[in-house]
């Protein structure tokens, strides 16, 4: 049986509530009523996104960059509007907004420092 593909996406968050309010505030993600307790699982398709709490046996406190190395990517539909808040909430932007084959497409710092890249073209 082959591997299908990806299926579900989760990243540890340092502050889970500070997390799950940044994603909800500036992404307008919204949470699902599904997921275990040490984890917000966000209504995201085609793919599961999540945050949870960190791993037994991980340190995050002196990585200024957790996932180094791993491409996050979301797709979003307006993808300058998100840009925008972002900027105007004073948060860091990785990546200025360019337009190429993935359409409008920037990429940001979120609160644990992961960098995420947004796209508007599915």
């Amino acid at each position: 049986m082959p591997v299908t593909g990806p299926d579900f996406l989760s990243l540890q968050a340092r502050d889970l509530a500070a997390s799950q309010a940044f994603y909800e505030n500036y992404l307008g993600l919204i949470r699902s009523p599904a997921g275990p307790p040490h984890a917000v699982v966000f209504q995201t398709t085609p793919i599961a996104f999540a945050l949870r709490d960190i791993a037994p046996g991980t340190d995050l406190t002196d990585v200024a960059q957790p996932g180094i190395g791993a491409a996050i990517w979301l797709h979003a539909t307006d993808v300058q509007a998100i840009h925008d808040r972002l900027v105007a909430g004073g948060h860091t932007i990785v990546a200025d907004p360019i337009d190429g084959p993935f359409g409008r497409t920037f990429t940001f710092s979120d609160p644990d420092g992961y960098r995420i890249t947004l796209h508007d073209r599915a």
